[in-house]
């Protein structure tokens, strides 16, 4: 090297990152056309860590402080570059700055459903979606493994990656499960945790610590779901007759208010009474024999119903004057 060459260079006295936006995982310094002072100062805040590269290989890590830049705080890269003058002059390598900050609010979820084997329905299709946050836990890891000697590297950029891995999981998380969808939807910070233990060694693998997953819903296609909704409906009427009966009495108020008035009421009133006549009688065993039809020569008390001889001017059970007797 020259001496213009020399005195034409710059030299950094001080390196530092200052995250100016947010989702970034990592960063490399600005180093061309200049090299590190001997003595350098570098200053690595809370929510950072730093790594020192030669020739695409990953050395030194540095977590939060202030580091005087020399051969004791950096032993593995002077090992190295193999330094003959023990950083008696100014020496290049590469610098990546790593954001360790949670990096929340991030989304996942089922593009199409998955289907699982559900002890209680049999094979169903499920939908899921939430959120979880993460966190760059090992430099190393992340920058062999997925950053690279990328000058930036994004949220962004691992988005479809964590978040097809949280799916697949998931799936394997549900197959193997036996607690019925019922359950799952019903408690879902269970099937968070299981997700959670399942996901997060392959986090790991990347460098990554996976802080907190969460299920924000369950649910089954619209086509299933109207059917478990029909099911759930007949599980919660029980008795037919009774719920039938319910239903010819809420018909009445709006037989009333449509044309025909009170005609309508009757209408409306009949229809339920005979349907719910009707499904009772389908309840019934079929040894059951209906009731024997009035003869010719009964009629009932006008007054409590009994049924009386037609001849009869006294009701036998209420005593009450029969007209036309």
């Amino acid at each position: 090297m020259s001496l213009r060459t020399f005195l034409g260079k710059q030299f950094i006295a001080v390196i530092q990152w200052n995250e100016d936006e947010d989702g970034v995982l990592s960063c490399r310094y600005p180093m061309q056309d200049m090299e590190i002072e001997n003595g350098g100062q570098l200053t690595v805040r809370e929510s950072q860590m730093a790594a020192f590269v030669n020739e695409g290989r990953i050395a030194d890590v540095f977590r939060p402080g202030l580091y005087t830049l020399n051969t004791r705080n950096l032993p593995l890269l002077t090992d190295l570059m193999n330094w003959d003058k023990a950083f008696e002059s100014p020496f290049k390598s590469d610098v990546y700055f790593f954001s360790t900050r949670l990096q929340v609010d991030q989304r996942w979820g089922t593009a199409t459903p998955i289907t699982i084997r559900d002890k209680e329905y049999g094979a169903v299709r499920l939908r899921g979606y939430g959120i979880y946050s993460y966190r760059v836990a090992d430099p190393r890891a992340f920058f062999t493994g997925v950053s690279g000697t990328r000058d930036v590297y994004r949220v962004a950029d691992l988005e479809g990656q964590l978040r097809e891995t949280i799916v697949a999981r998931m799936t394997d998380t549900f197959a193997n499960s036996q607690m019925p969808f019922l359950d799952m939807a019903a408690n879902q910070s269970a099937p968070a945790q299981k997700i959670t233990e399942q996901v997060s060694p392959a986090f790991k693998a990347l460098g990554l610590e996976l802080n907190q997953l969460i299920v924000e819903n369950l649910s089954l296609p619209d086509e299933l779901q109207k059917i478990l909704d029909q099911r759930i409906g007949m599980n919660m009427v029980g008795d037919l007759g009774r719920y039938a009966q319910f239903q010819a009495a809420q018909a009445i108020p709006i037989a009333a208010a449509n044309e025909g008035g009170a005609a309508g009421v009757g209408v409306g009133l009949g229809a339920g009474l005979t349907m719910a006549q009707t499904m009772m009688n389908a309840m019934k065993p079929a040894s059951a024999a209906p009731p024997a039809a009035a003869s010719a020569d009964t009629k009932f008390c006008l007054e409590c119903g009994h049924a009386i001889p037609r001849a009869a001017k006294f009701c036998s059970e209420c005593g009450k004057p029969q007209a036309g007797a």
